[in-house]
C-alpha cells in the first residue's frame, strides 16, 4: 500500500475535487490519502470537511494554523509522523492523475531510488474541463529542476527528519530533500516515461492592502539563500535543533486565555531587548504583544531636528519589525502555537504565543 500526502490551505474546492475524484478512478486501489489542512478559514475548512467525506480513501487532518505562515514542511511532516506504509508519495492538492498512477507508483518503489515526476501543465481554459486524463492539451512540461511529486520510502524519508520545517512560505522545501538524500549518496531518480499528473492552473495568491495574515518581505530569498547551505555544507538531516512534525491541538485552544500582556513601539532597540528578555525566556504563559509606530515616528519635530543636525530618535520601518519578528519565530518558536497578524494599514502588528 501507497501513501499519498497533500497538503491544503484556502484553495479552490473544484481543484480538490477534481484532484481527488482522479484518485477515485485509480486502475489499483491499494493507497490511502492523508489530506493536512494547514489552517483554512471557517469557509473553506468547512467545505472541504464535507467534500472528503464523499472519498473513503481519505483521511484530513486539520490545523489551527490560519494565523501563521504557510509552510508546507511542517504540514507534510505532521502527516508523516503518522504514516505505516513502506512508502508515501508527496503529492500536490492541485494536480489530476492518472488513472494507472498507483499502478506505476507501485512499480517504481524501490528502497534505493526516490523517483519524482514529470507534471504536464493545463492552461486556465482546459482546467475548466471536464474530460478524461488522456484528452486534455497540455500547454508544457515540468523539467527536471521541479522536484515536487516524489516517491519516498517512508522509513528513509523519516530518517533524515523529513522535511526541513525552516522553509517557511513559498519555495526550496522539495529541493532540499532531494538535495540531502543526494548528499549520503542515494539516487534520486526524474520519471519521463509516462506522464500520470496534470496541473491545474489557479490564480496566485497575492497579498491585498486589508491582508493581515503573517508575511515576510523576503522569504523567498532567505529560501534560496538557506538551500544553498545545503548544498555547501553536504547537510542529510535537518530540524536538529527542534522536533518535526508536532502539532498539539491543546495548545491553540490555550491561546484564548492570555496571562501576559506586552506593547513595544518601533524604536530602534525595542523588539530585540523584548525577545531576549521577555520572549526567549518565559516558560509555560500564554503571552500577547502588541507593536505599533512610537507617537514621534515620521513628526515634523524630528524631521526638522535631522534637517539641523541634531540628534534624533531611531527607528525601524515596520515591515523590517516584522520580517525580524517572523525570523525569530521561524528559527526559535516554530513549534509553539501562535497567532500572528500584521496590519500594513494601521501599522499594527499582534502576535499571541503559547510558549
Amino acid at each position: 500500500m501507497i501513501t499519498i500526502i497533500l497538503t491544503y490551505r484556502n484553495r479552490d474546492l473544484n481543484i480538490v475535487k477534481k484532484c481527488l475524484a482522479s484518485l477515485g478512478m485509480q486502475d489499483n486501489t491499494d493507497f490511502q490519502v492523508i489530506l493536512i489542512d494547514y489552517g483554512s478559514v471557517s469557509e473553506y475548512k468547512e467545505e472541504l470537511c464535507v467534500l472528503v467525506e464523499n472519498y473513503s480513501f481519505v483521511t484530513l487532518l486539520r490545523c489551527e494554523t490560519e494565523q501563521q505562515l504557510w509552510c508546507k514542511s511542517r504540514a507534510i511532516n505532521i502527516a508523516l509522523k503518522t504514516v505505516k506504509t513502506p512508502y508515501c508519495f508527496i503529492g500536490d492538492i492541485d494536480m489530476i492523475y492518472h488513472p494507472r498512477f498507483i499502478n506505476v507508483v507501485e512499480k517504481e518503489a524501490n528502497k534505493s531510488i526516490t523517483t519524482y515526476f514529470q507534471v504536464g501543465f493545463l492552461s486556465k481554459t482546459e482546467s475548466k474541463k471536464e474530460t478524461v486524463f488522456n484528452d486534455y492539451e497540455i500547454a508544457f512540461k515540468s523539467q527536471k529542476k521541479a522536484t515536487g511529486m516524489t516517491l519516498y520510502n517512508t522509513e528513509l524519508l523519516k530518517s533524515i527528519n523529513g522535511y526541513d520545517e525552516f522553509y517557511n512560505g513559498w519555495g526550496s522545501e522539495d529541493t532540499d530533500v532531494h538535495m540531502r538524500l543526494q548528499n549520503v549518496g542515494h539516487q534520486v531518480n526524474f520519471y519521463t516515461k509516462q506522464l500520470l499528473m496534470l496541473h491545474q492552473w489557479h490564480p496566485k495568491n497575492y497579498r491585498t492592502k486589508n491582508d493581515v495574515t503573517p508575511f515576510h518581505s523576503t522569504l523567498e530569498q532567505i529560501n534560496t539563500s538557506y538551500l544553498n547551505i545545503t548544498e555547501l555544507t553536504k547537510k542529510v538531516e535537518a530540524n536538529t535543533m527542534s522536533n518535526w512534525g508536532c502539532y498539539n491541538k491543546e495548545d491553540y485552544d490555550k491561546l484564548k486565555s492570555v496571562d501576559e500582556s506586552y506593547s513595544i513601539s518601533n524604536k530602534t532597540g525595542e523588539l530585540i531587548a523584548f525577545i531576549n528578555g521577555i520572549l526567549l525566556l518565559k516558560k509555560d504563559i500564554v503571552l500577547r504583544l502588541e507593536i505599533t509606530t512610537h507617537k514621534d515616528y515620521n513628526t515634523a519635530k524630528q524631521k526638522t531636528k535631522a534637517l539641523l543636525g541634531k540628534k534624533t530618535m531611531a527607528f525601524d520601518d515596520m515591515q523590517m519589525i516584522n520580517d525580524n519578528l517572523l525570523e525569530c519565530i521561524i528559527r526559535n518558536l516554530r513549534n509553539q502555537a501562535y497567532q500572528y497578524q500584521f496590519n500594513t494599514v494601521t501599522s499594527k502588528i499582534s502576535l499571541i504565543i503559547k510558549l
